[in-house]
């Protein structure tokens, strides 16, 4: 039995948090989910988007599925997220990006990992208001946090079989801040001669990505970069639809979907789960359900080659029907 914690977010977010819980219930993975609520919804009631307890289930089970949370854009409250990131100090955010059966692209065969800084940078909020024409961000980058990312992405890359870790910059103009990120990328590849290491600059490297992305395996990125590239990233592959995500620390770990609340559509059941499901599928490789998590992505798999899609994936399966027939392929994989 995993105790493990749920937090349903907002928006789409209950939908595809209830056919997630659905398909790995199917598969017979055995979890215990402590369900926390967080987001817009909470605030009238308890007076944060991110209440104590959210953050205490998450100490108390180590491990959280998460779904997406509303953001205001330049006004409200700050990113839920960006909270959890910081309280829990889950300093790697992992995003693999890799083509899906059936799902058009302009792009074949990518397969990219991209292992982004997750705690400071400019997202560490350090912000202030000069005067009434002027605003005022700190990009705040330390040697602690720049080693440990770096040595999360050799790591990672020794562990499954990658060729290259490429960091990713603007060191050229942001000399000492992006300047002391790279420096610390250099040092620390040098403690693996195994993989390869390369250095780019992170305007030519978006262009790169749209020329040929097959030339990146491991990209490591600051927080802002990180943020902006794997969403690129996660176009090339079939938008945020299919995007997962995973948010590691020494002690804590919470899965999600990189794609937003989408309150346009909530309540509707045309959301497409499929990137809850990739998070969640790599939330059971993580705590160690591997077979499980193997024939879930295997059902999932066999239903989009089936042309079982949802609309944002050119298809016409509500939610509901997209998670049954990945349900029922699961229950033909039990037999075999």
């Amino acid at each position: 039995m995993h105790n493990i914690t749920l937090i349903k977010g907002d928006g789409i977010g209950p939908e595809i948090t209830d056919a997630v819980v659905q398909i790995i219930k199917a598969a017979g993975v055995d979890i215990n989910w402590d369900v926390q609520t967080a987001g817009a919804d909470v605030i009238e009631k308890e007076g944060s988007p991110l209440p104590n307890r959210v953050i205490e289930s998450v100490k108390k089970n180590k491990i959280a599925l998460k779904s997406p949370v509303t953001t205001p854009i330049g006004k409200g409250f700050r990113s839920v997220n960006v909270q959890l990131r910081k309280e829990l100090d889950l300093y790697a955010n992992l995003r693999p990006c890799y083509n899906l059966p059936n799902v058009k692209t302009r792009y074949d065969k990518v397969d990219i990992v991209v292992v982004r800084e997750n705690t400071e940078d400019l997202y560490a909020g350090i912000e202030r208001q000069v005067d009434e024409n002027t605003a005022e961000s700190i990009k705040f980058i330390t040697r602690q946090a720049s080693e440990r990312i770096a040595k999360f992405a050799f790591d990672y890359a020794v562990k499954n079989n990658r060729k290259e870790v490429c960091v990713v910059t603007k060191a050229n103009i942001c000399k000492l801040s992006d300047g002391l990120f790279l420096e610390c990328a250099r040092e620390i590849s040098k403690n693996y001669p195994q993989i390869k290491f390369r250095e780019i600059l992170v305007d030519n490297c978006c262009m790169q990505l749209v020329q040929n992305p097959n030339q990146f395996d491991v990209l490591l990125l600051p927080n802002l970069y990180g943020d902006i590239v794997s969403d690129l990233c996660a176009g090339l592959v079939g938008g945020l639809g299919i995007a997962q995500g995973a948010n590691i620390g020494k002690d804590y770990a919470v899965f999600e979907p990189v794609h937003g609340s989408a309150p346009d559509i909530a309540g509707k059941d045309l959301a497409n789960p499929t990137a809850m499901l990739m998070s969640g599928i790599e939330m059971l490789n993580y705590i160690g359900e591997t077979d499980a998590a193997s024939r879930i992505k295997l059902a999932l798999f066999e239903t989009l080659n089936a042309n079982i899609k949802t609309f944002d994936l050119s298809g016409n399966s509500k939610c509901s029907e997209f998670t049954q027939a990945i349900i029922e392929r699961l229950k033909v994989l039990a037999k075999c």
